[in-house]
């Protein structure tokens, strides 16, 4: 049975810790030096460092432990992205004054730490109409396997759920590839069953009101909260279908969790032969999402580009009439954002927005009000073949923080997150 240690603040608790959990061979203490390079103060920053950075990394099962100069522990993870095996990065957040350096110390220990969880992704799938959802990590979708096909919705919540302490959001997997949203009012990871019921079969039960939170988001035919399709000349294409269609126009469409840890979690959407009018794209988005924020990070790369498409990135606008707002933040990024009580019955307020690059960003257009692409503004991004196109896409409700029903709150959070995003962080390892 493999030994789970708990970790705490404190430097007495430390030494007893690495007793604990000592490794086979003499540890071999390394520093990472966590530097601030920006005016302002950083909350919950990503840092990630590289496995080539850093040395004597010992062999065998052995898990990182961060100690900061005061004793306090941060939590970590080691992450592969690439999926051959072996972990490419160590991964935490951290919070800094401006101009801080923090010094942190890297142990190596043998059994993994274990941290509360502050983010999260939740994939299930039933085989047939009779049989109970079981979790997956990976799955596949083809084009004559939609809902309105089988007879039956297989996947819990439409597709995977992903969250952090602040907010929750889910890929409607089922051939129509839209984002929507999850409130929430607790920092706490949601339940395992939401999206299920007591037998194991799917049930809609996430449109009611609970401890956890509820689904806010009425997304209808639009890509939701940075869901994507293009623009060909004056087409608007939709990467996949609508609830109505029994046919994908997306051959082979694969769902990969790449990470799942207390601080990062990482997902991968990859379409293969999508038939967009005369074209055909292969698409690949990587989600992941870290605490602290009301948002997620999307990256998006297409194969297949012939010149003349843009990159659509969408904000559901069925439930408002405010028109959308545009903000330059720095000079190097745009935010597109809304602020209204657009919830389902519009009995909340609720803030949405995108946080683009402004290298690439091309204006924005909006959706007819009907059609398989409808009711959304459409950010419009340029996007080379084979390039990745980095983005967020931020949520916020009134009930998560009651300041949200301000307009003026919602728009000084937006544009202090996109400052904190780009803020340069230094690590040097001794």
């Amino acid at each position: 049975m493999t030994k789970t240690c708990f970790y705490a603040s404190g430097l007495m608790y430390l030494g007893a810790m690495l007793l604990s959990c000592q490794p086979s061979q003499e540890e071999k203490q390394q520093t990472l030096i966590v530097t601030n390079k920006s005016d302002i103060a950083l909350a919950d920053k990503a840092v990630s460092v590289g496995r080539s950075s850093l040395n004597n990394i010992p062999e065998g099962e052995f898990y990182p432990l961060l100690v900061t100069e005061t004793g306090d522990t941060l939590a970590s993870q080691t992450d592969d992205l690439d999926g051959d095996g072996q972990w490419d990065e160590l991964f935490f957040v951290t919070s800094l004054p401006a101009g801080a350096k923090q010094q942190v110390m890297l142990h190596w220990v043998s059994s993994q730490p274990s941290y509360t969880p502050r983010t999260s992704v939740r994939f299930g799938k039933r085989s047939s109409k009779d049989t109970p959802v079981q979790p997956k990590t990976i799955d596949t979708l083809n084009a004559n396997a939609l809902p309105k096909s089988i007879g039956y919705q297989p996947y819990q919540t439409d597709g995977p759920s992903w969250e952090n302490d602040k907010v929750g959001f889910r890929h409607y997997f089922d051939g129509r590839n839209a984002k929507d949203l999850f409130g929430k009012r607790t920092s706490d990871i949601s339940p395992e069953n939401v999206g299920i019921n007591a037998e194991g079969a799917v049930e809609d039960n996430y449109h009611v009101m609970a401890p956890w939170g509820r689904d806010v988001l009425a997304v209808g035919n639009s890509v939701g909260i940075g869901g994507i399709a293009l623009q060909a000349g004056v087409s608007l294409l939709r990467l996949g279908v609508t609830v109505d269609d029994s046919v994908n126009n997306i051959e082979r469409s694969v769902f990969n969790i790449v990470a799942e840890g207390p601080v990062r979690s990482i997902m991968d959407f990859k379409y293969q032969n999508w038939q967009a009018g005369s074209q055909s794209y292969n698409v690949h988005e990587r989600t992941s999402i870290w605490p602290g924020m009301y948002a997620f990070k999307n990256s998006v790369q297409i194969e297949g580009l012939q010149g003349n498409e843009k990159l659509l990135v969408g904000l559901v606008n069925s439930r408002t009439d405010q028109s959308l707002k545009e903000i330059i933040v720095d000079d190097e990024w745009v935010v597109l954002m809304t602020h209204d009580k657009q919830t389902y019955e519009k009995d909340w307020w609720l803030g949405l927005a995108l946080i683009l690059p402004r290298s690439a960003y091309q204006g924005y257009i909006e959706a007819p009000k009907e059609g398989p692409l409808s009711t959304s503004y459409l950010a419009k991004l340029d996007v080379s073949n084979n390039q990745p196109v980095d983005y967020y896409a931020v949520s916020a409700w009134e009930l998560s923080d009651p300041q949200f029903s301000d307009s003026t709150y919602f728009r000084n959070y937006v544009q202090d997150l996109t400052k904190q995003l780009a803020a340069p962080v230094e690590v040097q390892v001794e």
